[in-house]
């Protein structure tokens, strides 16, 4: 991928994560008002310990999504690959994808498959584009040429 496709797909893939965190932060909220008026419990738990668990996990893993979308956009505003512990926070989200793209065939179907991958796409293909930049014989100064080799003089009796 060249350097013009880098930024726009960074960018996507930050647009794509934050609307997944809003909608993973909205999903778990309306779950949490169904259990609680509901009066729904599972296994004797308190439906309102059930509903307020909802609420912190959407909230946590949609700040864990904006985190990840941060990342990413700056990546696509300074060009650069992210640092170390933004690589390691994209390649968390990436297997996270793979694991709900995994679980999403049998539980929800397989456009929610699609939707998984794609986003696991974008993650992976900016990693691996900034990656190619970052390492590429175009980053660094040109080695300088090796002097030629000279041969001593003979000398004349």
């Amino acid at each position: 991928m060249g350097p013009v496709a880098r930024r726009p797909v960074a960018w996507v893939a930050a647009i794509v994560l934050i609307a997944e965190g809003l909608g993973i932060v909205f999903l778990n909220w309306f779950l949490g008002l169904v259990v609680d008026r509901q009066d729904m419990s599972l296994a004797g738990l308190d439906p309102r310990a059930m509903s307020v668990g909802a609420w912190v996990a959407g909230g946590l893993f949609g700040l864990y999504l904006a985190v990840c979308a941060v990342v990413l956009a700056r990546s696509a505003v300074r060009d650069r690959a992210p640092g170390g512990f933004g690589r390691i926070l994209l390649i968390s989200a990436a297997v996270v994808h793979g694991l709900l793209g995994a679980f999403a065939i049998g539980l929800v179907g397989w456009l929610a498959f699609v939707f998984m991958m794609v986003v696991l796409a974008l993650i992976v293909l900016t990693l691996v584009a900034y990656d190619r930049h970052e390492n590429g014989p175009a980053d660094g100064p040109a080695a300088p040429p090796a002097p030629p080799a000279t041969s001593p003089e003979p000398t004349t009796p």
